[in-house]
């Protein structure tokens, strides 16, 4: 029996990914959470023949809170698309007065609601974000380090995809052979794909500096490219609900006690003090940057354990340069996020 409960249901990330929730048989109950149109998609995915049972939330007003209360009660994941999405020229630092408050709050409701639940932060700039649940869990004091994902998985699909295409791969038989690690924005994003042996082997056959560079640019600044391609109207939509998803459907196989067979497991953005080895790693590392983007191993609907980067999987000069450039992006986005809270009340 597993409750999964969308925040941010009816939106352009929400929609699509409740609907793959809907579809996976380990989901029992779904609640769809949103401030507008949360009834309607409940009662459009309800239609599907999958035994989930799905409930909409939405508040009447804006001091209603028995809505959101509803919709976390009692359940085992809560995954947050809920903000509102880049727009032509706006980066990820751009979205953060906006959807700052937006995470806040909903962390709120779930640290009062659903302390022990796990939860997934999509909603953008996650560099920011996470830090912000982090310091909301902890006001309120029910932070469990293991239970908190910033969804960096897109950029793994991405990587995957484009590098994929190059060396002419299935993109689908990629998963498991490489790592995105860092952050969720820009020159913060490192791809890693010298871990394999028959994958870094075609790389550095097909591959010239320039491609890799290419590369490298397409995965940390492939939202831009769905932006530009939608003329302003949208963003990375689609491709993020099944980023999204797979990050989740991760937490339901461990919550069913499946473990996870591939070598390099997917990446998510946690913090690091709070995960056995992770102090150590982040001061002899990160020069104690206490968000990273590292690939976890799941255990129970949580961090069971994480790869290490530096000894598992990092191989090149390059690499490393990239790593380092990512800890200057971080620093200041961590921040921001942690402030946010400093100056909030809950």
């Amino acid at each position: 029996m597993v409750k999964v409960t969308v925040a941010g249901a009816a939106g352009g990330i929400g929609q699509p990914l409740s609907l793959l929730l809907k579809l996976n048989p380990l989901v029992t109950e779904l609640a769809l959470y949103d401030i507008v149109n949360a009834h309607g998609v409940a009662a459009d995915l309800s239609h599907i023949n999958t035994p989930a049972v799905v409930t909409g939330h939405q508040p009447s007003g804006k001091e209603d809170n028995s809505a959101i209360t509803a919709a976390l009660k009692n359940t085992d994941l809560v995954v947050i698309p809920a903000g509102v999405p880049r727009k032509p020229g706006m980066t990820r630092a751009d979205l953060f007065n906006i959807n700052a408050s937006i995470v806040r709050d909903l962390v709120a409701n779930i640290a009062r609601t659903a302390p022990n639940a796990a939860i997934l932060i999509i909603s953008n700039p996650v560099n920011s974000t996470v830090p912000i649940a982090a310091e909301v869990l902890k006001k309120l004091g029910v932070f469990n380090p293991r239970k908190l994902f910033g969804v960096t998985t897109l950029d793994v699909v991405r990587a995957e995809t484009f590098l994929g295409g190059l060396l002419d791969v299935d993109p689908s038989k990629l998963r498991g052979k490489i790592s995105v690690v860092g952050g969720h924005s820009g020159d913060t994003i490192v791809p890693l794909i010298n871990y394999d042996s028959e994958i870094s082997n075609k790389a550095k056959s097909r591959l010239s500096t320039s491609d890799y560079e290419k590369f490298v640019n397409r995965v940390q600044f492939g939202g831009d490219e769905v932006v530009k391609a939608k003329n302003g109207a949208g963003s990375a939509t689609l491709s993020m609900a099944l980023a999204g998803y797979r990050f989740a459907e991760n937490i339901l196989e461990s919550l069913n006690g499946r473990n996870q067979p591939v070598l390099i497991p997917d990446s998510a953005y946690i913090y690091l003090p709070g995960i056995p080895y992770g102090k150590i790693f982040s001061d002899k590392h990160l020069n104690g940057v206490e968000f990273f983007s590292v690939p976890v191993r799941l255990q129970n609907g949580r961090i069971e354990s994480f790869i290490d980067p530096f000894e598992g999987l990092v191989k090149t000069d390059e690499e490393q340069k990239l790593i380092e450039v990512a800890l200057k992006g971080l620093t200041g986005s961590i921040k921001q996020g942690t402030e946010f809270v400093k100056g909030s009340k809950l």
